[in-house]
């Protein structure tokens, strides 16, 4: 990803910054799960709470590590059947590009 979202809490709060990132590398670096299904897992919560921008992003890092687009979209019937249609139309809108 080339656009670092928290740039701004990057540059103004390196402590805070660096206490986000390690949360991220823990909680997202390989273990019992591989990265690519944590990344799906984040993807369907993101999609799941409204963040259209955290979706396609996290869909693609999951591309990147392999994820097929049905994979992606099984990801998704999670989320919609967790959390309603709502996460559906998310993830529509931050897919629109990753997803043709």
């Amino acid at each position: 990803m080339s656009f670092n979202p928290l740039q701004p809490i990057e540059k103004n709060d390196k402590d805070l910054y660096a206490y986000i990132e390690s949360g991220r590398s823990l909680s997202l670096e390989a273990g019992a799960l591989g990265r690519m299904e944590k990344l799906l897992i984040a993807m369907a919560l993101d999609a799941a709470h409204g963040a259209v921008n955290g979706v396609k992003s996290l869909a693609m890092q999951a591309m990147d590590e392999g994820a097929s687009k049905a994979q992606v979209m099984e990801a998704l019937r999670v989320a919609a059947y967790i959390s309603g249609v709502g996460s559906v139309y998310t993830a529509a809108a931050g897919l629109q590009d990753v997803l043709k």
